[in-house]
């Protein structure tokens, strides 16, 4: 497995990792183990919600299951699924713990400066979060302690977030981390100082002081607050971009959040560090924040990740923002990267224009939770963000709150939500006329699909000469998770296997989709196209052209082929071996609920006294058919 640093994991290393690595003790870190007799221990699931334990781990083995959920693997599992980490991420931290020194082998080549780079970068932050942690309790901190008690918090609360001081002098920090044996070259680097006449000058100086740290636990940079108004610096100030600091794909308190998001299916994202720790401390444990800069494309993939975003509506994202212009503004923006994820996407937002620290503040915890159970749909807040602009008195100003909210509806891209906003906007305006509406979506709509791919209500280019329009993704969620399918079996067969290849042609319900996976079947299947790339492309290719003059009309399987070669999945395959079976689970799970939906249509059109034998026998069928379902679902959620 290829390490940070590009270089594969040899494959002693790898079985030394897991023969130094008791699971017991990895797994004790985590759970209460008790002993259940015959060499196994007990607790209750970290996977799963349960009243009795059902979680067995057997050491002699080193194995582990769950005769409730049905989760079980090695210690490397444990940790892929108790950090959300990918195999080679697994081992290293394994590794690291057990300290164990991992040789990386890609044609004799042996990890050198970048790796031992990361490890001591890594070390100086952990060495400045100590001693930032470590100042908070000396008089010159005052200030910070009095700001952390104006807004609710304890001395416990701080240890607990690793909250700290970053004394006033020149050079506090750098004088201690020099004396522990780091460079000033690494603290410049680390982002921890910067350059000064006469040497390293720390960064941060005078402030509170936030460890931000990575999924795993790593502390890689930091958030400061400014305490004194003789500090001429901004408000907050944050590590600047360095080797392991990159502030796009950092969501500050993801370490301590990221077990309940995984459980809850649920993702809180706030806007600062405060409000992490309210939301936290209020018994809302699935809040993040960004730090220092706006939500987006990266952050999505990280809480995608988490959410094991690859269902369709299995899990929430919900957005805090103020009340104010601004905080709609934030919405807003956010609104136009809902689609990305695949959860539903949700807005919480506090009238008064509190945020969930200050609400904690004059409200208490209660409040903080209130504020997030009484989430509004990230598309109803978008409409109704559009229609306050106008005047709804009047309707001239319906009208033209119609027209300007129209572009939202026409964007959503699941049909059925879609018309469930139209009966919406139609009440909200108080027209009392669902068809004048449909029909003024529908033009919309209509306008969208002859410019080609863009969002709705959105500029697009038209196809300029000798230029084909590109096909649109599809609107039907299950359409959708069909493309996702092929996208894979196009780009990654490895991760799909043969059961792919054996799925009935009723499981997909576009005829383009159908020929597709016909047409990568008679390529060799998923067995011949391996890891993927260029080769398996050229041979679809090939093989479309074969088939071309059988296809149906319409269908342009070169077309489809190359689309899908190019188009990204929606997550990160690379990092997440288990997308591909969920996908596959999720797939048959929904060709399942076509076949059960039949079956319970049958069964209302029968007598179950005049036609008995008929009925026992199609009641039989769909007993076995839900049953497959919830083994289908159990599967995607857990693969």
């Amino acid at each position: 497995m290829a390490g940070r640093n590009g270089g594969r994991i040899s494959d002693d290393d790898i079985a030394l990792v897991r023969e130094r690595s008791q699971i017991a003790d990895v797994v004790g870190e985590h759970i209460q183990l008790r002993n259940a007799g015959g060499g196994n221990l007990k607790g209750l699931c970290p996977f799963h919600d349960e009243k009795s334990p059902s979680f067995n781990v057997t050491p002699a083995r080193g194995y582990y299951y769950c005769f409730g959920c049905a989760e079980g693997g090695d210690v490397i599992t444990f940790v892929r699924k108790i950090e959300s980490l990918t195999f080679t991420e697994a081992v290293e931290r394994l590794a690291q713990r057990a300290g164990i020194q991992l040789r990386y082998e890609q044609g004799g080549y042996v990890p050198g400066r970048e790796q031992g780079e990361r490890v001591r970068l890594i070390e100086a932050h952990r060495a400045a979060a100590e001693f930032y942690a470590a100042q908070l309790t000396t008089p010159d901190a005052a200030p910070a302690r009095r700001f952390l008690s104006e807004r609710g918090f304890e001395r416990t609360d701080a240890e607990h977030f690793g909250v700290g001081y970053a004394p006033a002098g020149w050079e506090a920090l750098s004088r201690h981390l020099m004396s522990r044996g780091f460079t000033s070259q690494e603290l410049i680097k680390g982002g921890l100082a910067r350059e000064g006449r006469r040497g390293p000058v720390d960064r941060f100086r005078g402030r509170l002081v936030w460890p931000i740290r990575d999924i795993t636990g790593d502390t890689i940079g930091f958030g400061a607050r400014k305490l004194l108004d003789s500090d001429d610096g901004p408000k907050y100030l944050n590590t600047p971009e360095t080797p392991i600091y990159h502030k796009s794909a950092v969501l500050y308190g993801v370490d301590l959040a990221k077990r309940e998001i995984a459980r809850r299916s649920q993702a809180v994202v706030v806007e600062g560090y405060t409000d992490v720790m309210a939301c936290h401390l209020a018994g809302v444990p699935t809040a993040v924040a960004t730090c220092g800069t706006s939500f987006g494309e990266d952050h999505i993939k990280v809480l995608r990740r988490l959410l094991l975003d690859q269902a369709e509506f299995r899990g929430e994202v919900i957005f805090t923002f103020d009340g104010d212009s601004a905080g709609q503004k934030a919405a807003l923006r956010a609104f136009q990267d809902e689609q990305k994820f695949v959860t539903q996407t949700f807005v919480a937002v506090q009238p008064d224009g509190l945020d969930p620290c200050d609400l904690r503040i004059k409200h208490g915890d209660a409040a903080v939770r209130d504020l997030v159970a009484g989430r509004e749909p990230l598309f109803a807040f978008a409409v109704r963000s559009v229609l306050s602009r106008y005047d709804l008195n009047t309707n001239e100003g319906r009208l033209a709150a119609l027209d300007a909210a129209a572009p939202v509806i026409a964007s959503i891209k699941d049909p059925g939500l879609r018309k469930t906003y139209v009966v919406d906007l139609d009440r909200w305006l108080g027209f009392l006329d669902e068809g004048f509406v449909i029909q003024r979506i529908q033009q919309v709509i209509a306008r969208t699909q002859q410019r080609g791919p863009e969002q709705a209500g959105r500029p697009g280019r038209r196809p300029g000469p000798g230029r084909a329009a590109a096909p649109r993704e599809p609107l039907d969620p299950a359409a959708r998770l069909e493309a996702e399918a092929l996208k894979l079996a196009v780009q990654r067969p490895a991760l799909l296997g043969p059961e792919f290849d054996a799925l009935p042609p009723e499981t997909f319900t576009l005829p383009e989709h159908v020929a597709l996976h016909g047409l990568v079947t008679a390529a060799g299947g998923t067995a011949a196209g391996g890891p993927g790339g260029r080769d398996w492309v050229d041979r679809l290719l090939a093989q479309a052209a074969v088939a071309a003059p059988a296809a149906e009309p319409g269908i342009d399987l070169s077309s489809l082929v190359t689309r899908f070669a190019v188009e990204p999945p929606q997550a990160d395959v690379s990092a997440e071996e288990r997308y591909g079976a969920a996908v596959l689970a999720k797939l048959q799970e929904v060709a399942v609920g076509r076949a059960v939906a039949q079956l319970k249509s049958r069964l209302q059109r029968l007598n179950p006294v005049d036609e008995q034998q008929e009925y026992n026998r199609l009641f039989g069928e769909l007993v076995a058919l839900e049953q497959q379902r919830r083994v289908l679902r159990e599967r995607a959620a857990g693969a």
